[in-house]
């Protein structure tokens, strides 16, 4: 038997396989990346319903309870959030500085079968700078990936909302 007719239908197969979870980094990693040889301290995020509606509001995206984490030191702040790609779930982490403009975004986690390239240093770079009140929109100040439209546009999405949390709950009650 010629042995490329063989190794063909393993190639496919290996093609075909559904997408598993990678983790790039666990929360304890991304934290000494974002803010080294700091001491980090978990903050409680309870949102009223009228904390809520005011992010959904000003920010355009949906707020589900539970997804946001917080931490807090000295030089600022850093969260894990969660959005949907197209399919699946994106787990992504955020430092801010406390003036309240990103210092970092990575990401924690990726499922989909595609569009990894939202976790590309330069497209993240992107986001470093912003602040509550500018667009973070693909298309605005965030550039779209072609072949990861859906995981970019929802990772945009989700920092708009996290700089929305931070300006209209957070930062008022420090």
């Amino acid at each position: 038997m010629d042995s490329r007719i063989v190794l063909l239908p393993l190639a496919a197969l290996a093609v075909a396989q559904p997408a598993q979870a990678l983790v790039y980094l666990q929360v304890p990693q991304a934290q000494a990346l974002m803010f080294p040889g700091q001491k980090l301290e978990a903050v409680p995020l309870l949102l009223s319903a009228a904390d809520v509606s005011a992010v959904e509001h000003d920010s355009g995206v949906k707020v589900y309870p539970g997804s946001l984490q917080a931490w807090k030191c000295a030089d600022g702040w850093f969260f894990t959030d969660s959005v949907i790609g197209k399919h699946d779930l994106i787990r992504y982490a955020v430092a801010l500085g406390n003036d309240g403009r990103v210092r970092q975004v990575e990401i924690l986690e990726y499922r989909e079968a595609y569009g990894g390239e939202v976790r590309n240093t330069r497209w993240l770079a992107q986001f470093k700078g912003h602040e509550h009140g500018d667009p973070v929109k693909t298309g605005s100040d965030i550039q779209n990936i072609s072949g990861a439209t859906l995981s970019s546009e929802h990772l945009a999405d989700g920092i708009r909302r996290l700089l929305s949390t931070y300006a209209l709950v957070i930062a008022g009650r420090q």
